[in-house]
């Protein structure tokens, strides 16, 4: 239903744009709706219908809906004169800002950053050297600052100065003379407070801080579990930097939960729709390349117990189901595992419970789908198949056995590979899946033709 709404919107915005030439009606009538809905109409329109909603709508909305467009934005911004460009640009968040110039021609950047004004400039720059994993590359300027020695009443007014140009002002951060963090304020009680109220008795000085150089993956757990609406970001003197949003947390959080599952496919990071051809097979090529050895490998422990297959051939039948359910196990350990693992603060006694919990798990959905199987497949090849009674459950047999086999290791190495590859420090998302996969269907295989040969033939001589 959202997205149809999303839709008639694009829809609405575009007919608006095409239909009304006076500039004044259009931006006035473009304020109902949200900037990303616009950001979206962006691709349908012509290029002049573009330059005449940059100019009805004047460069601070512009920047606010750029900051929601995904795709070509140079070409958005190769329609705008370079001046107007960096107009747009400063009016932009620094963080989007930074964002919108990452993907546009060095030059150009170069060319827009030149023409900005200086303060805009330093902003930009100074959160284009950090690398991207460091936490300094998601920090905004957007928040407002308030001098630890000002009274109340000059802290009222410095807000709402302040408030013109930054809309981030739920926490209000204090600082001394120097640019030193002393802490925040939550603007509920600035409001609240009376002139007569000392501003420092106000001043939150335990509120969390990251620090610009630090790990964006050390500090993941610390920024989902604040839950602040926005943190301060300092450097190593304690001089405020910038904040880092609620908004950058989801993203941080969603594009780690994004790469992981990428990661676990066996894909060396995250792809895109519009990645091109060669660049999604580099990514993918050498995952496979590994896997069909691994997968050769498994086919050959196949043929050993081929003499089985050639005497009784029905249990090829039979062996996918093996296969798919300790994959399907092993998936869900993995899942389970990769998820705790996250957590930096889990101790080696929690990860060894983690253990013992899968196998329980594991051996007990590997006991009761075991026998709903032995059941199941031995009526059927006994009433649909016209194999005798005794036959027909002595392969069942081998079915549920070598079932709850491979879900009872699928679970165990599930669970034990990923927490190994963690301790010599190798990306468990990464490694375990393929490999996980390939063992399982090792064991499974193993497991399934070498109770029939032992059972079946050895044993039964059937």
């Amino acid at each position: 239903m959202n997205n149809e709404n999303n839709q008639n919107n694009v829809a609405e915005i575009i007919s608006l744009i095409k239909d009304t030439a006076d500039d004044v009606t259009l931006s006035e009538a473009l304020e109902d709706y949200h900037d990303s809905d616009i950001a979206d109409a962006l691709e349908s329109l012509s290029q002049e219908e573009r330059k005449h909603l940059y100019k009805a709508i004047g460069p601070e909305r512009v920047g606010e809906i750029f900051s929601y467009v995904k795709y070509d934005v140079d070409k958005y911004i190769s329609e705008i004169k370079l001046a107007d460009a960096a107009r747009i640009v400063e009016e932009m968040d620094s963080d989007d800002a930074v964002d919108l110039l990452e993907q546009i021609d060095d030059k150009v950047e170069e060319a827009i950053l030149d023409r900005m004004n200086d303060q805009a400039e330093e902003e930009i720059r100074l959160i284009q050297s950090y690398d991207d994993d460091e936490l300094g590359s998601l920090m905004t300027t957007n928040f407002i600052k308030l001098n630890i020695y000002y009274t109340v009443k000059q802290a009222m007014r410095e807000l709402i100065k302040q408030s013109e140009d930054n809309d981030n002002i739920d926490m209000l951060y204090v600082v001394d003379s120097d640019n030193l963090f002393c802490g925040v304020v939550d603007l509920r009680h600035l409001i609240k407070a009376r002139e007569s109220d000392k501003f420092t008795e106000l001043v939150l000085t335990s509120y969390p801080v990251l620090y610009d150089h630090e790990k964006i993956v050390d500090r993941l757990e610390d920024l989902r579990d604040y839950s602040e609406n926005s943190l301060p970001v300092l450097d190593d003197k304690q001089h405020l930097l910038g904040v880092i949003t609620a908004t950058d947390i989801t993203e941080i959080v969603s594009e780690e939960i994004s790469e992981d599952y990428a990661k676990l496919g066996g894909l060396s990071s995250q792809e895109d729709l519009h990645e091109p051809l060669l660049e999604s097979m580099k990514k993918r090529l050498p995952w496979l390349a590994a896997l069909l050895v691994l997968g050769i490998g498994v086919s050959a422990v196949v043929g050993i117990f081929e003499d089985v297959v050639k005497e009784i051939a029905i249990i090829v039948c039979f062996q996918s189901l093996v296969l798919d359910m300790a994959g399907n196990v092993g998936t869900q350990s993995l899942a389970v595992t990769i998820r705790v693992l996250m957590d930096e603060k889990v101790s080696s006694k929690e990860k060894m419970q983690l253990v013992f919990k899968e196998i329980r798990v594991g051996f007990f959905n590997g006991l009761l789908l075991g026998l709903v199987s032995f059941t199941f497949i031995g009526l059927y090849i006994h009433f649909l198949k016209g194999y005798p009674v005794g036959f027909s459950f002595a392969v069942s047999a081998c079915v549920g056995i070598a079932l709850l086999t491979a879900m009872l290791v699928s679970s165990l190495v599930g669970t034990v590979v990923p927490i190994i590859f963690d301790k010599i420090n190798v990306d468990p998302a990464v490694a375990s899946g393929p490999f996980i996969t390939t063992i399982n269907d090792l064991v499974a295989v193993v497991t399934y033709y070498g109770l029939s040969w032992a059972l079946l033939i050895n044993v039964l001589h059937l």
